[in-house]
């Protein structure tokens, strides 16, 4: 758990986002055209750049009460006064209680980080990012063009956990379960078991292509 101490804990504006969930490190581009969010761009643009991303559940109709900081890190501003903007994750944070709704969502939040690793996670991130290539190799050869991962994968292995969460499209609330999380090595061990059986099934698809061929 974060601490609670002045420098841990601020007054962060919050901008709820239908099924999308921010990681650290991992770019989100916008667009800006709600009056109430324009405000809350002009205003953070003359301070230090930064607001909450959380992921709002539309079947619950609820906010999650963890998220990410994003920092805007380029604004383009267009005629009809909306932005289009492009952030970048930073620190995950937890809502601690909101501050005020109107005219936006301000929160009071703690920073979150992972907890020291007990173990060498190495291998692990070695063993997710093996079946990550599988995945892309199995999914290329189904549609039977080249696909390539980026060469600036992370190494690190909260980092790489970080990624990976990332492009698990489709899935916001198996993402958002990710980025609650504070153990880099369950983080990584569930997303393990994702890719498996992934990669399992579309191993099962290529069989059967190749067996109509």
């Amino acid at each position: 758990m974060a601490s609670s101490s002045s420098v841990a804990v601020r007054e962060l504006p919050l901008f709820p986002l239908p099924e999308v969930v921010l990681f650290p490190s991992r770019p989100l581009p916008l667009q800006i055209f709600e009056f109430r969010y324009r405000i809350m761009m002009n205003t953070i643009l003359e301070s230090d750049r930064r607001f909450g991303v959380l992921m709002w559940d539309p079947n619950q109709n609820k906010v999650a009460a963890v998220g990410c900081c994003a920092e805007v890190i380029h604004c383009q501003r267009l005629p009809d006064d909306r932005m289009k903007i492009m952030t970048l994750g930073q620190q995950r944070f937890r809502v601690i209680e909101a501050v005020r709704e109107k005219p936006y969502l301000v929160g009071l939040v703690e920073w979150i980080e992972d907890y020291p690793p007990e173990k060498d996670l190495r291998p692990l991130a070695r063993e997710v990012e093996q079946l990550l290539r599988d995945v892309v190799r199995l999914s290329g050869k189904l549609m039977d063009q080249a696909i390539e991962l980026p060469e600036d994968i992370p190494t690190l292995p909260t980092e790489l956990s970080h990624w990976v969460a990332s492009n698990l499209y489709g899935v916001a609330t198996e993402q958002q379960g990710l980025l609650e999380m504070q153990d880099t090595a369950a983080r990584l061990e569930r997303e393990a078991e994702i890719l498996t059986s992934t990669r399992n099934q579309l191993a099962a698809r290529t069989v059967l292509k190749d067996t109509l061929k």
